[in-house]
This record gives structure tokens, C-alpha cells and sequence, in this order.
């Protein structure tokens, strides 16, 4: 079974172009999905993170807004949040990929918003990278409800810059020309992964 690791910075249409994955067959894990599910109600993240960041938990599951303006500018309780829900994240997925051995996919993505921050390359078998221009990046995050300028840029810190981004892909997914250009680019690349492994 071929891992494909899916990745890109805020903005650049990374959960679209994981939708059209998923449109064309290929199993898809979400890493954002497993998190809300850790943070919603009865989750396994709600105890460790309300034992870390009480003020994060509102009605037995964790306030992802008010988690955030905890976490902000402050790395050290950023790495105690990343300790907790890194290996509970790990755990899901690796339950997830067992159930896709079982049921004989040849190909999976795991869409990782943090793949090269966090080390994950190493563990997949092909990377591809959403990416679009600066300025349409800045133009889509700035028009998402509840987004500042501030926490674009906070955002942006933490994250791999997208040009190292693609430069360490194996495949770069355009956005930047529309949903139906991106599909196209998706059918090619998943064409080539399959190609590639039948040799």
C-alpha cells in the first residue's frame, strides 16, 4: 500500500484538493477530522488538555478558540499541546491504516496539515504539496471568519515556508487556476503514483 502524505499551508486548498482525492477512490485520512473527534465531546484529548489548559474546556470538550489564544506566541505551552495530541493523533491514524491493509486499498492519503513540521515525511512514501500564490493565500485566510492579520502571520510562523514546501515535494498541486484544474492535476498525479508503483 503506497502512503501519499498530503500537505500544504493555510490557505492553499489543501482540504479541496483532499475532497478530490477522495472523489477519485483513493482513501482518505483526515488529521484535522481526528482532532475535532479528540476535542468534541467525550474525546480523548478533553482530560489531558483540560488538565494542561483548563480554561480551553467549555462543556466537556475542548474551546479550540479559546485553546488557540492560549497556545499563541507562547512555543512552550504550544509544545505541551503538541505532546498531548500528537500521540493520541498517531493512535487514530494507525488504526485507520490497519482497516485500509484489511480492506486491500493499493493507494492512501493522509492529509497532514503539519507533515514536514512534524517530521512526517519520513513516513510516507510519496509527498505532494497544495500550494497557490502569496497573495491568493493571504487573500483566502483574511476572508475567513474570526481571522486577523495577527494570527495569519502567527500561523504562517509555525509553519515549513511554502516554497521549502515544494521544493521537498514529490508532486505540487496547483490551486491557484480554479477547482477543475486542481481535479485534473489530482487524476495525473494519482495516475502517476499508481504508474510508477506497477514497474
Amino acid at each position: 500500500m503506497i502512503l501519499v502524505g498530503l500537505t500544504g499551508s493555510i490557505g492553499m486548498g489543501k482540504s479541496a484538493t483532499a475532497r478530490m482525492f477522495a472523489a477519485e477512490g483513493v482513501p482518505t485520512y483526515d488529521a484535522d477530522a481526528a482532532v475535532h473527534a479528540l476535542y468534541g465531546k467525550d474525546g480523548d484529548a478533553v482530560s489531558p488538555i483540560g488538565e494542561a489548559f483548563p480554561e480551553a474546556i467549555h462543556d466537556g470538550t475542548v474551546d479550540r478558540a479559546a485553546l488557540s489564544a492560549a497556545v499563541l506566541n507562547n512555543p512552550a505551552a504550544f509544545k505541551k499541546l503538541e505532546s498531548i495530541i500528537h500521540p493520541l493523533v498517531g493512535a487514530v491514524q494507525l488504526k485507520w491504516l490497519e482497516e485500509q491493509i484489511k480492506a486491500g486499498a493499493d493507494m492512501v492519503v493522509l492529509d497532514i496539515p503539519l507533515l514536514f513540521e512534524t517530521g512526517g515525511e519520513a513516513r510516507v512514501d510519496k509527498v505532494v504539496v497544495v500550494s497557490a500564490p502569496a497573495g491568493l493565500q493571504r487573500k483566502r485566510v483574511l476572508e475567513r471568519r474570526g481571522m486577523s492579520v495577527e494570527k495569519f502571520e502567527a500561523i504562517l510562523a509555525k509553519q515549513v515556508p511554502d516554497a521549502d514546501k515544494r521544493a521537498r515535494a514529490d508532486f505540487v498541486i496547483d490551486t491557484s487556476k480554479g477547482f477543475e484544474e486542481a481535479a485534473s492535476q489530482v487524476r495525473a498525479v494519482i495516475a502517476e503514483i499508481r504508474a510508477k508503483s506497477a514497474n
